[in-house]
């Protein structure tokens, strides 16, 4: 993966390594475009429709940038990463890898903060990754349950974090103090 991405494209990207991997081997091997359909319709019935349409153009043939038009960040990162597969493979995100803790606390309390001085498009990020944390399960979903909170300025840790395990406690309290330094400039 390359250093140049953001945290934030990199937490996308990595949340998102199973289906950017997906479209890339249908791509190249045609006898898997079933299996990918089937994961297309899915996310589609997940609120992802647009991203789906633009997918669908990609695996008809459309590779040129035009095909990043009207995307939101979120979507257009998910994009470029399947385009920049198709051309070289050794690019693309580990599908078995963990998201990184380190990674995502200062990439959400950015989300975080964007949206709450009024960004729709960190809003709308916000909304769709906590829609898909809470269908994750355990602290993820709790995680993802806090999104509103976290952008209408809650920032009681002990409150925030209760009930989570403590690698959930620990990305909270990484989270608030990403959220202090972005308070501070």
């Amino acid at each position: 993966m390359s250093k140049l991405l953001s945290d934030q494209k990199q937490q996308i990207v990595q949340f998102h390594a199973a289906l950017i991997n997906n479209v890339v081997m249908a791509c190249q091997n045609r006898a898997l475009l079933p299996q990918l359909e089937q994961m297309l319709e899915m996310t589609a019935k997940s609120g992802w429709a647009t991203l789906v349409a633009v997918i669908r153009q990609v695996v008809n043939g459309k590779r040129d940038t035009s095909v990043l038009l009207g995307l939101d960040e979120e979507d257009r990162t998910i994009v470029e990463t399947i385009l920049c597969g198709i051309q070289d493979p050794s690019t693309l995100p580990d599908p078995n890898a963990k998201p990184d803790a380190s990674l995502a606390a200062p990439g959400l309390a950015a989300m975080i903060d964007a949206a709450g001085k009024g960004s729709p498009e960190a809003l709308h990020m916000l909304a769709n990754m906590a829609e898909q944390m809470v269908r994750a399960g355990g602290d993820m979903a709790k995680l993802g349950g806090m999104m509103r909170k976290l952008v209408g300025g809650e920032r009681d840790a002990d409150k925030l974090a209760k009930g989570m395990s403590v690698q959930g406690q620990e990305l909270v309290y990484s989270i608030l103090t990403e959220l202090g330094k972005l308070a501070r400039h």
